[in-house]
């Protein structure tokens, strides 16, 4: 069935997204605060383009975001010409931004009391996920806004899961960043230990590979840290974005994550290097 969709947010992973929505068969009506972007995003999939959230979010029967973080998103959510201004009982806010659960729990009570559904439903996949609709998308939210959206999130998703109350969704997502930065800095490390011992490191990479220390990091980064490449889309700024929420969250809940904080340092050390917006992969240039 097509639907009346707003998508707010034309960055790097919200573009290709809002564009499989086009793809579908809906009814697509684009912001982003660079004007001209939305300009050419209609002139690659039609649609129409709104000069303010507000006004793209008139009408409509969902409104998805993916912006930067919580001041972005607060901006074009409450902000003087924000979504929330125009959102019509019945519909469905769907907020693909990583940011915080508290945040999300903020909206979704304004939403509610509003008469209108707030999902957080960050993702994971990166900009070739999100540009072959393969994303993995964690959400928090009531379940009837939930069954409303999952439909239409389908679009550009493999996977697409209900993790419980409001929040949950970014509090899975931040589960997923302590992984990954976990996961490139131990391979990072054994990558340069085999450098150092020797070893043909591409060869060791096919063998172990087929092992326990098997993982989409070893599979899809390893053989480019060898050849000193850094240019696959998540960017060090972005991750310690999305470790300062995880560390501030876990201050709050008494979870103790020193790996995660250690990594994060890491990555601090390779932004001061003019890494900011290698991809996180590039730990390994520290070492």
């Amino acid at each position: 069935m097509s639907l009346n969709i707003a998508f707010l947010g034309l960055g790097v992973m919200g573009y290709p997204m809002a564009g499989h929505l086009a793809k579908a068969g809906h009814r697509v009506t684009v912001y982003n605060r660079t004007a001209a972007t939305a300009q050419q995003w209609v002139a690659d999939y039609g649609g129409a383009s709104a000069p303010t959230p507000v006004k793209a979010a008139e009408g409509q029967d969902l409104v998805f975001a993916c912006v930067g973080n919580d001041d972005d998103l607060r901006q074009v959510c409450t902000g003087l010409d924000g979504a929330f201004h125009a959102m019509e009982p019945g519909a469905v806010f769907v907020d693909h931004t990583t940011a915080s659960a508290r945040i999300a729990r903020e909206l979704h009570e304004q939403a509610r009391n509003s008469g209108f559904g707030f999902i957080d439903a960050p993702v994971s996949g990166g900009q070739a996920g999100a540009q072959n609709g393969q994303l993995t998308v964690m959400c928090g939210g009531d379940e009837a806004d939930f069954e409303k959206a999952k439909p239409v999130i389908t679009h550009f998703a493999k996977a697409v899961t209900l993790m419980g109350e409001s929040g949950c969704g970014q509090l899975t997502k931040m589960m997923n960043q302590i992984c990954i930065g976990g996961l490139v800095q131990a391979l990072a490390e054994a990558l340069k230990f085999g450098m150092h011992a020797g070893l043909d490191v591409n060869k060791a990479l096919d063998v172990i590979s087929k092992g326990a220390a098997q993982s989409w990091q070893m599979e899809n980064r390893g053989r480019t840290m060898v050849k000193d490449e850094f240019n696959f889309g998540f960017a060090v700024d972005w991750m310690r974005k999305d470790f300062s929420l995880v560390l501030e969250e876990a201050r709050r809940n008494g979870a103790q994550l020193p790996v995660t904080a250690l990594v994060d340092q890491f990555y601090a050390e390779v932004q001061a290097m003019g890494g900011g917006r290698w991809d996180t992969s590039s730990l390994i240039k520290r070492l």
